[in-house]
């Protein structure tokens, strides 16, 4: 199981952290280790002093492909959750000074709460037209429609199977909104899809 996150997916977002807009999707990993369920708490890391929340529609892949075209790639999903891509902003910053990877301030333990699974069905939209919010301690802070991403769902999945096999269970995030921004221990986050509260993170 691959934990595929995708990166400078939103127009805004990009522009608040000063970043070039991509050309063609922006990706990286984490590992099954990063995967927090079930509502559990946040443990913010003693290795960081600045971890901001990105709260991410995140899809999960129900079938074996590669090398999809775009077209079919409807084909590779039914559900959808609501992911919190959690990041170390201080040791982020050092990696992009210095051109390394987004190693460790993307893929440590943890890094990655997320929500149950919800099938599109049982939603009742397209996927290309999904509302969802984060709230912190109460006060809305990221908002959007996934119908402003850059890159669609079916661009990314037909993209990211160019390179690698897309396998069943696999998890892609597909990007963050504007209004990311740092937490503290004693923090609440609390994730909506379609005004439905699905995620809720203690941060301790």
């Amino acid at each position: 199981m691959k934990i595929i996150c995708v990166g400078r997916n939103y127009l805004a977002h990009i522009k608040e952290l000063n970043h070039q807009i991509p050309e063609e999707p922006v990706f990286f990993f984490k590992p099954d280790s990063a995967l927090l369920q079930k509502n559990s708490p946040f443990y913010y890391p003693d290795f960081s002093n600045n971890v901001h929340y990105e709260c991410e529609l995140v899809v999960k892949i129900n079938r074996l492909g590669k090398s999809i075209p775009e077209k079919y790639a409807k084909n590779y999903y039914s559900e959808v959750a609501i992911g919190l891509d959690m990041t170390c902003r201080d040791i982020q910053e050092k990696e992009i000074k210095n051109s390394l990877p987004w190693s460790i301030s993307k893929a440590f333990d943890y890094s990655a709460p997320m929500s149950k699974f919800i099938s599109l069905e049982e939603i009742g939209k397209d996927i290309q037209n999904l509302d969802f919010k984060l709230l912190k301690n109460g006060e809305e802070v990221q908002k959007t429609n996934t119908s402003d991403m850059i890159f669609s769902v079916d661009k990314l999945i037909s993209y990211l199977s160019q390179y690698m096999t897309l396998k069943i269970g696999d998890m892609i995030f597909t990007g963050t909104p504007c209004g990311v921004g740092p937490i503290k221990i004693g923090d609440t986050l609390e994730a909506f899809l379609e005004e439905k509260s699905v995620l809720k993170c203690e941060i301790k």
